[in-house]
Parts: C-alpha cells; sequence; structure tokens
C-alpha cells in the first residue's frame, strides 16, 4: 500500500489539508484499505472464504469483494433486506461486488461470529470493526506524523467523520495530536459502543464533535448535496456523498477546530456515489 498524497486547500476561507486515501489505488481505497490491510500484507493459508454482514450498499462489502478475488477466497454477505428497484437496476457497490463474486444472502438475523467455528472462514463484523484494523491504521499514523514534521507542524488537529468509528479510533490510539470525528450512523453514545468494542481505554478514544443539527443516516439533505457541490467545485475533489457532507457540515460548525492546522482524511467510498446520486436526482427531480 502506497503513501497516500496531502494536498493544501483553500475552503470557505479557511486552509485545510486533504490526505488523499481515495487515491491509495483505483481497486483498493479509503479508509478500507487502511483496515483490511493486514489481510492484503500477511499469508493466510487456512483461510477459504470471508463472511460478513452490512447494509446494501455498503463500503465494506464492495472492499471486501476485492480482498477475496485477490485473494481468491469465496465471499459471502448478509444483509435483512434488498430494495426491488435495486435489484432490478444494480448499481454502485452492490453492483461491483456482484461481479467480483460475491454471494448475497437475505435474511432476518445476521450471523455471529462466536458461531463460526470453521478455520478456513475469516469473519469480518460490519464495516471492519475489527482489532486487525489498527495494523493498517498505525501506518497511516505514521505517515501523516512523518509529513507534519516535515510541515514544520508542532500539531495538528485531524477530522473524519465515522461510521464505526474504527478509522478514527485506531488513528487517535497511534497519534498524539488530536483527532476530532462526528457519529454518522447513530449518536454519540452509539459511537462510543463501537468504540468499547474494541478498546476498553478511553484515552485513546477520539474527541466525538456533535452537529447542531441530527441527520438521519442514509437520508437525503438538501444542505448535504450543496455542500459536495460547493467541494467539488471549489478544491476540485470528489467526496463519498455518504459521509462527507455530514463530515463537513460539522466541521465547519465547529471553527475551533480550525485553531491549528486541520488534516482532513479523504476516506474513499466514491463507488456509492453512482447510487447516491440517481438517490437525489429521483428526490428532487432536477437535472443534477
Amino acid at each position: 500500500m502506497h503513501n497516500s498524497p496531502i494536498q493544501k486547500k483553500i475552503f470557505q476561507n479557511k486552509t485545510i489539508y486533504i490526505k488523499r486515501d481515495d487515491l491509495l489505488s483505483k481497486e483498493f481505497s479509503g479508509n478500507k484499505a487502511r483496515k483490511f490491510a493486514y489481510f492484503l500484507d500477511y499469508e493466510l493459508p487456512n483461510v477459504r472464504k470471508i463472511v460478513s454482514y452490512g447494509s446494501n450498499q455498503s463500503n465494506a462489502m464492495y472492499s471486501l469483494s476485492v480482498l477475496a478475488k485477490l485473494k481468491a477466497w469465496e465471499f459471502e454477505y448478509y444483509i435483512t433486506h434488498i430494495p426491488d428497484y435495486l435489484e432490478q437496476n444494480p448499481q454502485g457497490n452492490y453492483k461491483y461486488a456482484l461481479e467480483n463474486g460475491m454471494n448475497m444472502i437475505i435474511q432476518d438475523q445476521k450471523p455471529l461470529k462466536n458461531t463460526i467455528k470453521n478455520k478456513e472462514i475469516l469473519f469480518i463484523e460490519e464495516g471492519g470493526r475489527e482489532a486487525y484494523a489498527e495494523y493498517g491504521l498505525k501506518i497511516l499514523a505514521q505517515e501523516i506524523d512523518t509529513w507534519k514534521k516535515e510541515q514544520g507542524f508542532e500539531s495538528i488537529n485531524i477530522f473524519l467523520p465515522a461510521g464505526t468509528g474504527t478509522t478514527a479510533l485506531y488513528l487517535q490510539k497511534n497519534f498524539k495530536d488530536k483527532v476530532y470525528t462526528v457519529p454518522c450512523v447513530g449518536n454519540e453514545d452509539y459511537l462510543k459502543e463501537q468504540f468499547q468494542m474494541l478498546e476498553e481505554n478511553e484515552e485513546f478514544y477520539p474527541l466525538i464533535t456533535s452537529p447542531f443539527k441530527k441527520r438521519h443516516f442514509g437520508k437525503l439533505y438538501r444542505e448535504s448535496y450543496n455542500i459536495w457541490l460547493e467541494l467539488q467545485e471549489k478544491m476540485g475533489i470528489e467526496f463519498d456523498l455518504l459521509y462527507d457532507p455530514h463530515g463537513w457540515l460539522t466541521l465547519l460548525e465547529n471553527p475551533h477546530i480550525f485553531d491549528k492546522p486541520v488534516l482532513y482524511i479523504h476516506q474513499g467510498g466514491l463507488i456509492g456515489n453512482e447510487s447516491m446520486f440517481l438517490r437525489y436526482k429521483r428526490k428532487y427531480d432536477e437535472n443534477i
């Protein structure tokens, strides 16, 4: 895995640095490349199959399908439902994961890790919430620390939106400066629960920043689309349409974070934009 570039940008009169993990590779990029780096770098000769679960447009689902293809493993993925429209019109992560050979299973109950005893099966929790993820995120922390020293910065603030919060947690654990995050899937309590599943010591927890406005995960908001458009226009960078708008809106609502140089982690997820963009188009019925 190659070191991703860091770009200096100006946005809404604020200087900000972007860690372009979306550029790590064409097939395996973003925070999932960091989370699953251990499985790429190490041989697991006993493994024959990956089993995981989550949503039908999960970034982790697609990344695991790539990992399975690279390793010549089977990939079994569980979801609770699939919309008729998506099933009839495959797109985004769902489409490309299927093309990579994913076997999708629809059932109400998610598989449980402790029920899988077969050593040939690698079970991955939803979103890659695994202790193995620290391996790749420690490398990310080292890259950022090297860059910080090259810039001559005494300290910086890091910001990134969170799903399971795994990336933010292990980044904070391996980096001495402050890491800020905002919960996108649930509230602050939900995110802390996710942290506790991986790390008992709260000293390693990133700082959770609460948004001014509650936004339900996966729901479409006009201001989210507007900030996404503005970021693309002003920076020339395409961000994820699901997590990043919520992240950027929250970051800009908290100007105290800019008291130090701010590094925003671009966590990829751009394949998912294919389906999100069409959802926005259908909702607003515009030529967007």
